[in-house]
This record gives C-alpha cells, sequence and structure tokens, in this order.
C-alpha cells in the first residue's frame, strides 16, 4: 500500500511541475511523455464539459461540473453561459462578477486570467497555444498566457491571440482579431485589431 502511494505521490508531482512549467511559458513537445500528461487533463475535461453542455443538470449541478474542470473555484459571482467549450480547462482563473456568454472556445493551456467584472461575448475565441515556426520544431507547442484586466469587455466572435494582455476596461468590438495588446480603457476593432479611440466617461 504505502509504495502505491509513494507512486501516486510521485505522479503527482509531476503531473503539477509539468503544468507549472506550461504556465511559466515552457515549450512542450508533442512527441515526449509531457504530451500524455496534457492528454490525460484533455480527456476528463471533455468528459465534464459535455456532461455540462448537456444543459440536463440543475444550476448547481453544473457549477460543480465547472468547480472539476477549474483549477479553482468559480465565484459565485461569475457566470458561464452553456455551452462552454475548452480544450485543457484547468488553466482557466475567473475572478468575481465575471460573465462568460454563450459558446466561447477558450484554448487555455497557457493560462486564461480573467480579472473581476470581465464581459466575454458570444462566440469569443482566447487562443493561449501556437506551434513554432520553424518547420523542425512545430510539433512543439508554445503557451503563452491571456491576461484580460477588470472590467474589459470583449465582443461577439472576437479571437484573442497568444500572450495578449487586455487592459482594464477596454473594448473589444465584435469580430477583432487581436494580435497585439490593448491598451486600458481603449476601444480596438478590426482584423487586426487597431486602437479607435479611448473609452467615452459619462459625466454624472
Amino acid at each position: 500500500m504505502k509504495a502505491k502511494e509513494s507512486r501516486e505521490n510521485v505522479m503527482l508531482t509531476k503531473v503539477q511541475a509539468t503544468l507549472e512549467g506550461i504556465l511559466n511559458g515552457e515549450t512542450v513537445n508533442v512527441e515526449t511523455p509531457t504530451w500524455a500528461i496534457i492528454e490525460q487533463t484533455v480527456s476528463k475535461n471533455k468528459r465534464l464539459l459535455a456532461q455540462y453542455n448537456q444543459l440536463t443538470a440543475t444550476d448547481d449541478g453544473q457549477r460543480k461540473l465547472l468547480n472539476q474542470v477549474f483549477a479553482r473555484p468559480l465565484p459565485a459571482s461569475s457566470t458561464v453561459s452553456a455551452p462552454f467549450h475548452s480544450d485543457f480547462g484547468r488553466h482557466i482563473f475567473i475572478g468575481e462578477r465575471v460573465f462568460i456568454n454563450q459558446d466561447c472556445m477558450f484554448t487555455d493551456m497557457g493560462g486564461i486570467y480573467l480579472a473581476d467584472d470581465v464581459l466575454i461575448g458570444p462566440k469569443v475565441s482566447l487562443i493561449t497555444v501556437n506551434h513554432l515556426e520553424d518547420p523542425r520544431y512545430r510539433r512543439q507547442v508554445q503557451p503563452q498566457a491571456i491576461h484580460i484586466e477588470q472590467g474589459a469587455w470583449v465582443g461577439a466572435g472576437a479571437i484573442i491571440l497568444p500572450g495578449i494582455t487586455i487592459g482594464a476596461h477596454a473594448i473589444v468590438g465584435a469580430g477583432a482579431i487581436v494580435t497585439k495588446d490593448v491598451p486600458a480603457e481603449m476601444v480596438v476593432v478590426g482584423n487586426p485589431a487597431r486602437q479607435i479611440r479611448k473609452i467615452k466617461l459619462e459625466e454624472n
């Protein structure tokens, strides 16, 4: 029994070290044993989200399913609308009063961080992994985190690429493809997304 527990502890330590390395941006080769650890997480995530997206569970049951997908519990003040899609799940970190609309895709292995009061429109894609450009190493995956800061709003159908930070209270227009960081309180639109103006603050 002790030998089995020891092996399990070693495996858990290895998994934890692998996931921490990914969040720190370490390149992952899909042809190494490390990828097997990732595939186990992907497989579990797929099963849980399939149940979540069937909409047969109660609201409480759905929240319990999401809490098995995410590494940290979903705050009670935040909402994730079904259907919701992610390939990894464990690297999604959601703050308070976040609203995620229907049919979003979070490719989250590199880490997706949504601060308090973030709004995510329907069919938004947040992509945190990329393949290396050199054809010799293209089977390797480069993770890069996405940070969406407090109060930012990402419009319907927008795509946020790896390594991007969306500044506090910024607005990403519907359908925009964001290839560069967006400053705080800035509106961006288009493909690639371009800055068009600062947020207009209404006077009291």
